[in-house]
């Protein structure tokens, strides 16, 4: 195999920040994309291009221009559709054309599972307006979780519980919506006990790998801390791992993936898919693991040889968050955030703040058995001696 490979980056976030990192480690030339000026893997990258990714003709233009040897999506809002014609023309996307497009999309990634590899999920209806909202609430009964079928972070996601809830779901859908279309998932309220993230790495020439589940919570639908390990028992990691080596395999392709769960009192269930590093495996980057999620996803791009994950430390995370919309963010109290032993701190580098906008994450570990809520309760700690300043 020659080196290096041109990496076209779609989507310039913290995570395709650290992803460059790790390729550049590898020798890579690495083009970063975004829809803004100075996204945070624009500013580690050999060049830079800004455009509308949903924007196919200036997708094919940048692909024209560029000749990329490979394709790696970070966000949703791409006409994944174009993936197809860049496979045939013999670019390497990333995991595949067809992992891309399904899992850009809750209804296909969804019904792949559901209905074509029988993977237990909650009872799920779809709505593309709100009178068809409200029947699929009725379906599927309350509580119920409404999610635009194209969104991430969160954006638009909502808890209905009761009828009054309906029409502000709806409206938050909308407004946190990418892509065109304005269709919705309705799912069932699972009365879970646990989420866990299963990083899963399916390799080019190899077996798929896991890593130690990853143990998370959220607000707002968007994640707030992360741990590593989860402590689940042995028969429920045995079929999750099952769960998420169907999945992929009928995805196909290279690379790392984010494989949801809910665990409930009465068993697992999976939840959603994402075909690129995680945000909750940046607990990854406490040194948990022997490689990151993000160079474990640069080696199963490049085809490099994955001898196999070890679990190293405990380790958490927890974001760092702005409380207000503003421009050129500063950042206080790093000092006091990095005098505790173990404990370390992530500045992502957006240029612009809004409310609830992740900044940056503290990161924690100590000893492999350590006390989780401990490592816990230190990058949580951590995180809150940040604040976020910047200019109204």
């Amino acid at each position: 195999m020659t080196m290096p490979k041109k990496i076209m980056l779609l989507g310039s976030g913290e995570l395709g920040k650290e992803f460059v990192i790790a390729a550049k480690r590898l020798g890579q030339f690495v083009i970063a994309v975004d829809s803004y000026q100075n996204a945070p893997a624009q500013q580690v990258a050999d060049l830079r291009e800004v455009i509308d990714m949903l924007d196919g003709t200036a997708l094919d233009a940048l692909v024209e221009k560029h000749r990329p040897d490979i394709i790696v999506p970070e966000i949703e809002a791409i006409r994944t559709e174009r993936f197809y014609d860049y496979e045939r023309q013999g670019v390497q996307v990333v995991p595949s054309a067809r992992a891309a497009n399904f899992t850009m999309n809750r209804r296909a990634i969804r019904d792949l599972a559901a209905k074509e590899l029988g993977l237990r999920t909650a009872e799920y209806r779809y709505a593309a307006s709100l009178e068809e909202l409200q029947a699929a609430v009725e379906a599927v009964g309350l509580p119920s979780v409404v999610k635009p079928l194209m969104s991430s972070s969160g954006k638009g996601q909502s808890v209905v519980r009761d009828g009054d809830d309906i029409r502000r779901a709806w409206d938050c859908s909308q407004s946190g919506k990418r892509g065109d279309g304005p269709e919705v998932i309705v799912e069932a309220f699972v009365p879970f006990h646990t989420e866990i993230t299963l990083l899963t790495v399916t390799q080019q020439n190899g077996p798929t790998l896991f890593c130690p589940p990853i143990g998370h919570r959220q607000e707002r639908g968007d994640y707030q801390e992360s741990w590593q390990p989860c402590r689940i028992d042995d028969a429920w990691l045995k079929e999750a791992r099952e769960m998420a080596r169907k999945v992929t395999r009928a995805l196909g392709g290279a690379g790392i993936w984010g494989v949801e769960f809910f665990l409930a009192d009465d068993g697992l269930y999976f939840s959603e898919l994402s075909p690129r590093p995680h945000d909750t495996g940046m607990v990854t980057l406490a040194g948990t693991q022997n490689l990151t999620e993000f160079e474990l996803h640069a080696r199963a791009v490049l085809g490099l040889p994955i001898p196999g994950i070890e679990l190293l430390r405990t380790g958490a995370s927890a974001v760092i968050l702005a409380d207000r919309n503003g421009l050129n963010p500063r950042f206080s109290g790093l000092d006091e955030a990095l005098s505790a032993p173990g404990s370390d701190i992530r500045i992502f580098g957006k240029p612009v703040t809004r409310l609830y906008r992740r900044m940056g994450v503290a990161l924690a570990s100590a000893s492999p058995g350590a006390n989780t809520e401990t490592v816990r309760k230190q990058a949580i700690a951590a995180a809150a001696k940040v604040s976020v300043v910047c200019d109204e």
